[in-house]
């Protein structure tokens, strides 16, 4: 049935991803990832592991009559370092192998 398949190396294949998985998420911990909202009012810093580090408030981002706005800067740059840091993380991901007879 599956004729001159060779288990042996799709198990080292398998195990030479995992590793390259775990190199890789290794390395993007390390980084950090920082974004601005509001021209520069608000900075977010998120780790690798996209847990958030650091927040930077300029004085003039805040009004106490005007929170919401204040929220809507922290959201965005909250966002947009999330998504530097899904697209390392995207980039860093080792390519799939093709395996005869499994498609793809």
């Amino acid at each position: 049935m599956f004729g001159d398949f060779d288990f042996g190396a799709l198990m080292q294949q398998a195990q030479q991803m995992q590793e390259d998985l775990e190199r890789a998420q290794a390395d993007l911990a390390q980084q950090s990832f920082t974004a601005q909202a509001g021209g520069d009012l608000v900075s977010v810093t998120l780790n690798g592991k996209g847990e958030l580090t650091d927040v930077v408030i300029k004085p003039e981002a805040c009004d106490p009559e005007d929170t919401e706005t204040l929220a809507a800067l922290i959201v965005a740059a909250s966002r947009a370092a999330r998504a530097q840091a899904d697209a390392a993380m995207a980039a860093a991901m080792p390519e799939m192998p093709q395996i005869p007879g499994l498609g793809g």
